[in-house]
């Protein structure tokens, strides 16, 4: 049976990220877009847009493509903007996905559930940057989000990158209420994700926010790019 997939990227990447799970999911039949979100397209301002703007981007594409039995998928930081659209497009979605992703808490910003390193770091970066944007280190990216990649792949994809809007992590958005939503809500989570480091603040906590058992894949934070197969079938499964 035929899907509609909405794929949202996270933190620092445009729809291009992905497209090699796109594609497995488009032979397999399905219909999917991989929109670049505002604030993420290359040469956007920063300090142009909030993260309303990102779920009323996601509500658009929806709505203007008259789309329905939608599944709906975030990565990592796509979590934030996916759980404010998705309430919006209740009566449109099939399901609800998030893949290593954020699932927010009432009061609590991204920057509130990543360790103090992250904080630090992102405060640094924003402050230095003169349009309040966090830009990913390359060491960062190679060690814990791209680990499972050749040198030559890190450092091409890290180049595509975009800084990222430090509001957008400061930002609180309302909780996803799953049963007034009404439709199934999934996590996958790739076993090889070490960007969040395993323990307090680690990735398998939003599962249990949800109350779900997650849905294992291979790979990476950045599956996207090194396990696409695998993660177009988790995405499938979930």
């Amino acid at each position: 049976m035929s899907e509609t997939f909405v794929l949202i990227t996270g933190a620092w990447h445009g729809g291009w990220a992905w497209r090699p799970v796109a594609e497995h999911l488009r032979s397999a039949g399905h219909r999917v877009f991989t929109p670049t979100l505002p604030g993420l397209h290359d040469g956007d301002d920063p300090t142009a847009y909030q993260l309303s703007d990102v779920a009323d981007a996601i509500v658009a594409l929806v709505e203007e493509q008259d789309l329905n039995d939608v599944t709906l998928v975030a990565h990592s930081w796509g979590g934030y903007p996916m759980t404010a659209a998705a309430p919006r497009l209740a009566g449109r979605l099939r399901k609800v996905v998030y893949w290593s992703a954020f699932v927010p808490a009432a009061g609590r910003t991204l920057y509130d559930e990543v360790p103090p390193a992250y904080q630090e770091l992102f405060d640094g970066l924003s402050g230095a940057s003169g349009n309040n944007s966090v830009a990913m280190p390359l060491e960062v990216w190679q060690s814990a989000f791209m680990n499972d990649a050749s040198e030559d792949v890190q450092r091409t994809v890290h180049a595509l990158m975009v800084p990222h809007p430090m509001q957008y992590f400061t930002t609180t958005v309302e909780p996803l209420d799953a049963a007034a939503l009404g439709v199934p809500v999934s996590y996958v989570l790739s076993v090889g994700d070490i960007a969040l480091p395993p323990g307090e603040y680690g990735w398998d906590r939003f599962a249990e926010r949800l109350g779900v058992t997650p849905i294992e894949a291979p790979g990476s934070h950045e599956a996207c790019f090194t396990e696409p197969a695998g993660l177009a079938a988790a995405l499938l499964e979930a």
